[in-house]
Formats: structure tokens, C-alpha cells, sequence
């Protein structure tokens, strides 16, 4: 007897963790793992620390206190006019956003239902829809602009399809979805009477200006049939801390509860109180934080345009997805990246496990660079990134 499961076998371990492991050990500048070098808002430290001190250390409301529910509510509606949350129904807080989708993953799905994926994708949904005992099916984004073809999303869809699961603003290709892709999501869900799951966590990291990203929660056909992801962690520096959280309707909001019970039973009771804080920052926050990432979006895709890399300079996110062909020719982004990492000193993402292993090829030659550092770090990194030849 086969002393692990079937489903363990049908993925490989996290080739994003595997290569901050590797950048640990050689000293490596990191640019792979997308966390940010610099501090988070001195407010909710502050807010975590007392929190502490007041013993405030012990079990809270298994699906999110009910300040903090309060305060991701009132947030959202203060920052997209016309989406109203109820806290009690439509909320659950959980160990961040990677905890929500595997609650989410279960919550919705039974063996053999369908799952629709672009590809390239963040390289954990197909691991959940696998756990969960779905099946990934494919719609493949093309560079430069991760555009997809409609009639290949509309034949992804039938009659076992139970759920899309979209990144947006994308990781890892950047792209934030016009309102007509969304439209097209919206119209399919409806006829074949899916669940549309949003990782959002990236929804105040964008080069758009105000106004031009549109959550899908608020899209006409998709308000109640939307799972909205999100989490403290990219918008407010605090990745480790583990807070995020699902808005859905109520009956799905219900099913993610009882998953999320038996899954962690509850996030971090002092870093739900820091999150009570960080929904109260005014909304000049949010604006900064596109400002600073543009100018390090910019200060990077710059300077690997100048090296020679292919690249599409992001719309969203904190990365960017390269080509590293035009500076190796023999175009294996496996094999590239490790060597970035223990002659030059830097670290990426081997993008291959974006893409299904059937379609590996089309991303050999991809890796990604994450820009959440300090203009310190990235110009350092840039000057060891000359060294290639």
C-alpha cells in the first residue's frame, strides 16, 4: 500500500518557498518571494503590540472578530461605493488569504466538478482544486499582454464546471481584467451557474490610475455568485502576520465558516486587532502605495529591459514575468534561475510551475521578479544583475 495519497502526487512542493530556501543559503538578494523588505505602518504595529499587552493572546471569534469584521465591511464599502458587506453573514476572517482559498476550495467543491484556471496561474490553485478532488481546466493567457481567447474560455465551461478562480490584478503575469472580460466571466457563471473565486489581494497595487480597477463583486450577474480573497498582507506589509479573509454570500459564507473551523480555527487574535487599524488608514494610503510601487516597477523593468530581458512592463501586482531567452540562449528558466542565485547573487521564480505540466513549454524560458523592496535593495540587485554575460 501506497503509504501517501494519489492527490499528493499530482504536484510538486512550492517552487516559490524552494527557491527563497536556496536564496537564504547563498546570501542571494531576493527577488523571488513577493514580500516586502521595508516596514509596515507604524499604526498597526502600535495596534498589534497593545494588543498584546493587553492580553488580548487567547482564541477570538472562530470566523473573525467582530471588530474586524466590522472594519473590512465598512472599509470596502468606503473605497468601492455600492458594495455593501453584511459582517455577520457575509464575512470570514482567516489564517490569510492562502488559508481562504483551500476553506474556499472545499467549501465549494466535490470530487470530479470542474474548475477554470488561467494559465499561467499563481501556482497554488491547482494544488486546492486537486486536494479538493476537482478538475483544473485550462484557459491559456498569451504574452505579451496575457490576452485569452474567448472561444477557448467558453469551451472550458460545461456542465460539471463549478468554479473559476482568477487572480486579479494577475500573479503572475500583472494583468488587471477589463470590465469586458469580466462581463464575459459574469455571462458564463450565469449560464452554467458557477461560483467565480477572486483572489484580490493585490487590488490597491496597480499602474492604472483611480477608478480603473473593478472588483468583480460589483459586476452585473457576478454580485451573487462572487468569493472575494483578500488579505493584510501585500497592501499593508505584513505578510507574515497571516490575516485575510473571504466576502461571499451568505450560504457560501457558511460553508467557508465550517471549513475554516476545522482547517485553523481562527487567525492571530492580536493581528486582528492591528487589522481593525489598517482598514482605518485614510485612503491617502492606498494612492501612496501605487505611487511607491510604480517607482519601483519602473526602477526594475527599466534596468531589465537594459540588460535584455522580454518583458511587458505590469499593470498590476508587485512582479514581473520575464523572459530570460534573449540573455541565455538555451532558454531554461529552471536552470537560469539557479544560476542567478549562486553565481550573481539574486533570486527569481522559475515560472514553469505556472503552467500545467502538459504545458510546461511555453513556460521554460519565464521567470518572475518581485519588486516589493526598498530602491536600495532593487538597485543593489540591479548592479549584481549586470554581472551576467
Amino acid at each position: 500500500m501506497n503509504r501517501t495519497s494519489a492527490k499528493a502526487g499530482l504536484f510538486t512542493e512550492s517552487v516559490i518557498r524552494e527557491t527563497f530556501r536556496l536564496a537564504a543559503q547563498h546570501g542571494a538578494i531576493n527577488l523571488g518571494q513577493g514580500y516586502p523588505d521595508f516596514p509596515c505602518p507604524q499604526e498597526i504595529k502600535d495596534a498589534a503590540c497593545a494588543a498584546i499587552q493587553a492580553d488580548d493572546n487567547q482564541y477570538p471569534m472562530t470566523f473573525g472578530t467582530p471588530p474586524l469584521r466590522a472594519a473590512i465591511a465598512e472599509k470596502t464599502a468606503r473605497t468601492y461605493p455600492g458594495w455593501t458587506i453584511d459582517p455577520d453573514a457575509e464575512l470570514c476572517v482567516t489564517c490569510g488569504a492562502t488559508e481562504a482559498l483551500v476553506a474556499v476550495a472545499f467549501a465549494l467543491l466535490d470530487p470530479g466538478d470542474e474548475v477554470v484556471l488561467f494559465e499561467p496561474w499563481y501556482e497554488n490553485y491547482r494544488p486546492d482544486a486537486i486536494l479538493a478532488g476537482a478538475v483544473p481546466r485550462t484557459v491559456r493567457m498569451h504574452a505579451p499582454d496575457w490576452t485569452f481567447d474567448e472561444a477557448e474560455l467558453r469551451a472550458a465551461f460545461g456542465p460539471r464546471t463549478k468554479a473559476v478562480f482568477l487572480c486579479h490584478p494577475n500573479n503572475p503575469t500583472g494583468k488587471v481584467y477589463t470590465a469586458e472580460e469580466l462581463a464575459l466571466l459574469a455571462e458564463l457563471c450565469q449560464r452554467w451557474d458557477a461560483v467565480l473565486v477572486v483572489d484580490s489581494i493585490y487590488e490597491h497595487i496597480h499602474y492604472l490610475g483611480a477608478g480603473r480597477y473593478l472588483p468583480p463583486a460589483l459586476v452585473p450577474g457576478l454580485e451573487d455568485r462572487t468569493v472575494t480573497v483578500n488579505a493584510l498582507s501585500k497592501t499593508y506589509a505584513v505578510t507574515g502576520w497571516r490575516v485575510g479573509w473571504t466576502v461571499a454570500p451568505p450560504d457560501l459564507t457558511a460553508a467557508i465558516r465550517k471549513v475554516h473551523d476545522f482547517l485553523t480555527i481562527a487567525a492571530p487574535a492580536p493581528m486582528q486587532a492591528a487589522g481593525v487599524a489598517a482598514m482605518g488608514l485614510p485612503d491617502g494610503y492606498y494612492a501612496d502605495v501605487a505611487a511607491r510601487y510604480l517607482e519601483r516597477r519602473d526602477l526594475l523593468c527599466a534596468a531589465l529591459e537594459d540588460i535584455g530581458f522580454g518583458l511587458r512592463r505590469p499593470d498590476g501586482s508587485y512582479y514581473v514575468l520575464c523572459d530570460m531567452s534573449p540573455v541565455d540562449p538555451a532558454g531554461d528558466g529552471v536552470a537560469f534561475a539557479h544560476r542567478l542565485i549562486t553565481e550573481i547573487g539574486v533570486s527569481c521564480v522559475p515560472a514553469v510551475s505556472f503552467w500545467k505540466p502538459e504545458n510546461a513549454a511555453a513556460g521554460r524560458s519565464m521567470i518572475r521578479f518581485a519588486f516589493p523592496k526598498r530602491p536600495e535593495t532593487l538597485h543593489a540587485a540591479v548592479e549584481r544583475l549586470k554581472g551576467l554575460g
